[in-house]
C-alpha cells in the first residue's frame, strides 16, 4: 500500500489550480502569444487579456484597474514598494529613510538594508511577544520622518494578523506612504486596499493556486514609487518589460477564485489548524503554540517542540510522508533561529525546535490524523538523538 503523502506547506507554495491552468493555456497557444505592446491583432489580443485581468484583480482587492502593476512575485513587489518609495521620496527632496517591522519577510528586510547601501537609513520596528508591531515605536519613526513604512498583513511564519487599518491611518496622518505585504493574507483573511487605507500592497500568485513567477503590486499613487527596473516604459514605467501575459491571466483567475472562496475556506482551515494544535498539545504537553495569544490567520500554525531541532524533525516527518517547514521557505537551510521568533522574544531553544504547518484548500481532517499518528514516535526519536548529541 502506497504511503499517504500529506502536504502542509501551503504558505510556501500551492499547486496550480485546474481552473487557473485552463484559463492560461489559450495564452500559450497560437492565438495568444503576441506581445501586448504590439499594435497588430496578435498584440491587441494579448493586451485585451492583460486589461481584463487588471479589472478582475482590482475588483477583488478593492482597487482600480490602473493601480495594478504586475511583477514576478512577492519579492519583486516588496522591493519595488520599499526601495521605490524611498527613491521617490529622495527625488522629491524628502527623507531617504524606511521603517519596517522586525518580523517582515526577508524580501522587505533585505530591501530596507539595500536602501541603506544606497545612502539611506532604515528603522526596524520592534514587535510584542505575539508579533504585533509596537505602535509607540511606529509613532516615533513617523515623528522622526520616514519615506515609507512597510508592515505585513499576515506573518508568513506564525500567522499573526497586524492591525493594518490602524497602522495605515497613523501613516496617512503623518503623510507617510504605507506598504503592506499581503502575500499570506489575501484569500485567507478579508483584504481591501480601499478599506485598509494602504498606498501600496503586494500579492503573489503561487500562494493562491497560480504558477510561480507572477504577482502584483497595487500602487494607488504613482508618485509614491520610482522604478527600480528601467526599460521600455510598460506599466506606466513603474515596472517596464514585456508583460507575462499567461501568468497575468492565471493570477487573475486565482485571485477571483480566492476572493470568492475566502470566507468558507478560512472557516475550514481554522478548524483543521485548531484540531492539529489541540491534538499536538495532548500528546506533547510541553509543546508551545507560537503567537497563540494574537489574532492569527486561519492557515498557519507554528509549534515549538522542546528538546528537538526543526531540521531533524522535518527530515523524519518527510520520511513519514509529511511535508511542512521550519518557517519561511526562503530561509530553508539556514541554521540560525527564525528572525521572526527571535524578534518575538521566543527563547533560542524553543525557536530551534519550531515547525510551521500551513494548510490549503486541498487539506482534509485525514491529513491531521496522519500527522498525529506519526508525531509521537518522531518526537521521541528526535529527542533521544538530541539528548545523545548534547550529553
Amino acid at each position: 500500500m502506497a504511503k499517504r503523502l500529506v502536504y502542509l506547506d501551503n504558505a510556501a507554495s500551492t499547486a496550480v489550480r485546474p481552473e487557473v491552468r485552463d484559463a492560461m493555456l489559450p495564452l500559450l497557444g497560437s492565438d495568444g502569444f503576441g506581445n501586448p505592446s504590439s499594435a497588430h491583432g496578435f498584440g491587441r489580443t494579448a493586451r485585451a487579456a492583460v486589461e481584463e485581468a487588471k479589472r478582475t484583480i482590482a475588483a477583488a482587492l478593492g482597487a482600480e484597474p490602473n493601480q495594478i502593476i504586475f511583477t514576478s512575485g512577492g519579492t519583486e513587489g516588496d522591493n519595488l514598494a520599499v526601495v521605490g518609495a524611498a527613491l521617490a521620496s529622495r527625488a522629491r527632496g524628502g527623507p531617504f529613510h524606511v521603517a519596517v517591522s522586525a518580523v517582515e519577510h526577508k524580501a522587505v528586510l533585505a530591501a530596507a538594508q539595500f536602501a541603506t547601501q544606497l545612502g539611506g537609513a532604515a528603522t526596524i520596528l520592534p514587535v510584542s511577544a505575539s508579533g504585533i508591531v509596537e505602535e509607540a515605536a511606529l509613532d516615533a519613526a513617523l515623528a522622526a520622518g520616514v519615506a515609507v513604512v512597510s508592515v505585513m498583513w499576515v506573518n508568513n511564519e506564525v500567522g499573526t494578523v497586524q492591525p493594518i487599518a490602524r497602522i495605515a491611518a497613523r501613516c496617512r496622518e503623518a503623510g507617510v506612504i504605507f506598504h503592506c505585504d499581503a502575500v499570506q493574507a489575501f484569500g485567507k483573511v478579508p483584504v481591501s486596499v480601499r478599506d485598509s487605507g494602504c498606498t501600496l500592497l503586494t500579492i503573489s500568485g503561487h500562494k493562491l493556486g497560480a504558477p510561480k513567477g507572477i504577482g502584483a503590486l497595487v500602487v494607488r499613487d504613482r508618485r509614491a514609487v520610482a522604478p527600480i527596473v528601467h526599460g521600455g516604459g510598460q506599466q506606466f514605467g513603474l515596472r517596464p518589460g514585456t508583460e507575462n501575459v499567461p501568468g497575468i491571466v492565471a493570477l487573475a483567475k486565482a485571485v477571483e477564485l480566492a476572493a470568492a472562496e475566502q470566507q468558507a475556506l478560512a472557516t475550514r482551515l481554522a478548524s483543521l489548524r485548531d484540531d492539529l494544535e489541540r491534538r499536538i498539545l495532548a500528546i506533547v504537553p510541553d509543546a508551545v503554540i507560537n503567537a497563540w495569544q494574537a489574532p492569527r490567520a486561519p492557515h498557519i500554525s507554528n509549534v515549538s517542540i522542546p528538546g528537538t531541532d526543526s531540521e531533524a524533525m522535518l527530515m523524519h516527518l518527510d520520511l513519514a510522508g509529511i511535508a511542512c517547514s521550519s518557517g519561511s521557505a526562503c530561509t530553508t537551510g539556514m541554521v540560525e533561529p527564525s528572525h521572526v521568533l527571535t524578534a518575538m522574544g521566543v527563547p533560542a531553544e524553543l525557536a530551534a525546535g519550531a515547525l510551521r504547518f500551513s494548510f490549503g484548500r486541498g487539506n482534509t481532517p485525514e491529513d491531521v490524523d496522519a500527522v498525529i499518528e506519526a508525531f509521537p514516535r518522531i518526537v521521541e526519536k528526535v529527542r533521544a538523538l538530541s539528548a545523545v548529541l548534547h550529553r
